[in-house]
């Protein structure tokens, strides 16, 4: 792709206001591959001037030509792919297979789910005597990781779009040349001018703009619960509406009638996959007392199959490298055992972490409520059902989790004891279409399908 030395605004790559730079970092071997413009509050302001002059336009736009441009902007991503998941790999770290499947593949998926729900969705409705329209929330900013750096764009920016709403983008400052290069595909949509704007920076600086701008009518934010909270206070105190998706400390809850070795086995595929680099990730592994020591041990034997710099990539960078061998430092000091990893470096080069699995894990420890971001699973005991779910939902966070049973009823009834947004029944897949969105501290609102497009729709009531 041709890397931009400027921001995307109002459909044209236009100076930053300010000198300042990004450099942008191979984790993989610490080389600078690219910079791009950190942007300042002046970028912001032009950006957001640019979405809500598009504004009325766009939201008048019939939606079945709504769709038409979305169906166009996942033709360009589909086009793209290859790209798109070569670019992931080198600002990510990501293994190249991974990047095609998921940082590519989810986006496409995603991207296309919004074009048909664009043309189909009820944005009015008759109830009783009254008309009810859903109408676009107007101008959104959005704020995304750099874990899934372009499905989690696309997650925002296509039900945005579906809506009728105008969005300014500021990506993770990480990862921001997928940004740019979404930006090139919106271009060849022919997503009209200032439809779609894209600021790089700093959070706390053009992300805080952003978040506080007068302009911006809805903040959608994926990232850490800490910065969330910044955020919600921030829309708080304007009364603006926020979408909150926040971190994770997911429970993958072994019951005593599940397939074992199938449930470990996808169990720590979960946690290694993208470096453990996922919110929803299930890093606390719940198992009977009667079955621990074999479930131990055949987490220890998956783990040891990833092979970092081949099977696994690095973390994003040398903070997150840093951070994650602490908490590793700090499982062995709180008493936990290590059956697999551990803090010490596997590779000279690069951000790598080594697969790593404790045992003898108890609720109360640090690994066992905050969330690592990194590759390591904990594995818990429990005495029965109760204890389990006590266990599974004892953190403030409440994003995902995983069931296993021998029959599907029985996996069905536990899950509906969890505390949390999404729970997979024996390994089902990710469904694009389905909700995504944390209880308690993992969230505000909703991403994905119908729920994901109606957090970007307010309702008018017409009486008759």
């Amino acid at each position: 792709m041709k890397q931009h030395d400027a921001m995307y605004i109002d459909g044209s790559w236009r100076p930053a206001e300010g000198r300042g730079t990004i450099e942008v970092v191979n984790p993989a071997d610490g080389q600078v591959i690219a910079t791009v413009p950190a942007g300042s509050a002046e970028d912001v302001d032009a950006a957001v001037r640019a979405a809500r002059a598009a504004l009325p336009g766009w939201a008048a736009t019939p939606p079945q030509e709504r769709a038409a441009r979305l169906a166009a902007l996942r033709d360009q991503l589909v086009a793209r792919a290859d790209e798109i998941a070569a670019t992931v790999t080198a600002e990510l770290g990501a293994p190249l297979a991974f990047s095609k499947a998921v940082h590519a593949g989810a986006p496409i998926a995603v991207c296309g789910s919004y074009a048909e729900l664009a043309g189909t969705y009820a944005f009015e409705e008759k109830i009783g005597n009254s008309t009810v329209l859903h109408e676009p929330v107007g101008v959104v900013g959005a704020i995304t990781p750099w874990n899934y750096p372009l499905h989690q764009v696309v997650a925002k920016v296509a039900p945005a779009l579906a809506a009728g709403c105008t969005v300014v983008l500021k990506p993770a400052e990480d990862t921001p040349l997928v940004a740019q290069l979404f930006a090139e595909c919106v271009d060849a949509a022919g997503i009209p001018a200032g439809v779609f704007n894209l600021v790089t920076g700093l959070g706390p600086v053009a992300g805080q703009a952003l978040a506080a701008h007068d302009g911006i009518d809805l903040v959608s934010f994926t990232g850490s619960t800490a910065v969330g909270r910044k955020i919600g206070a921030l829309a708080g105190a304007a009364v603006k509406r926020v979408a909150l998706e926040l971190g994770g400390k997911s429970a993958n809850v072994i019951l005593p009638s599940a397939d074992l070795a199938k449930a470990v086995a996808v169990g720590v595929a979960n946690v290694m996959a993208n470096s453990g680099q996922t919110c929803s990730a299930w890093t606390r592994m719940l198992v009977h007392r009667d079955r621990y020591d074999e479930a131990v041990e055949l987490a220890a034997a998956a783990a040891a199959k990833y092979v970092p710099g081949e099977k696994i990539g690095p973390l994003v960078n040398a903070t997150q490298q840093a951070r994650v061998r602490g908490y590793i430092e700090r499982g062995v000091a709180e008493g936990a055992r290590l059956v697999a990893g551990g803090p010490e470096e596997p590779l000279a080069a690069g951000c790598y972490v080594r697969p790593t699995v404790f045992a003898d894990v108890t609720p109360e420890m640090t690994i066992a409520q905050e969330e690592i971001f990194g590759p390591v699973l904990s594995i818990l005991a429990y005495e029965d059902e109760d204890d389990a779910a006590r266990i599974a939902n004892g953190t403030v966070y409440g994003l995902a989790g995983a069931v296993w049973a021998g029959d599907e009823a029985e996996a069905v009834a536990f899950a509906r004891r969890l505390e949390t947004g999404q729970v997979d029944i024996n390994g089902g897949r990710f469904n694009p279409l389905a909700p995504f969105g944390g209880y308690k501290q993992s969230g505000v609102g909703r991403e994905l399908g119908r729920h994901g497009l109606t957090e970007y729709l307010q309702t008018k009531s017409l009486q008759f």
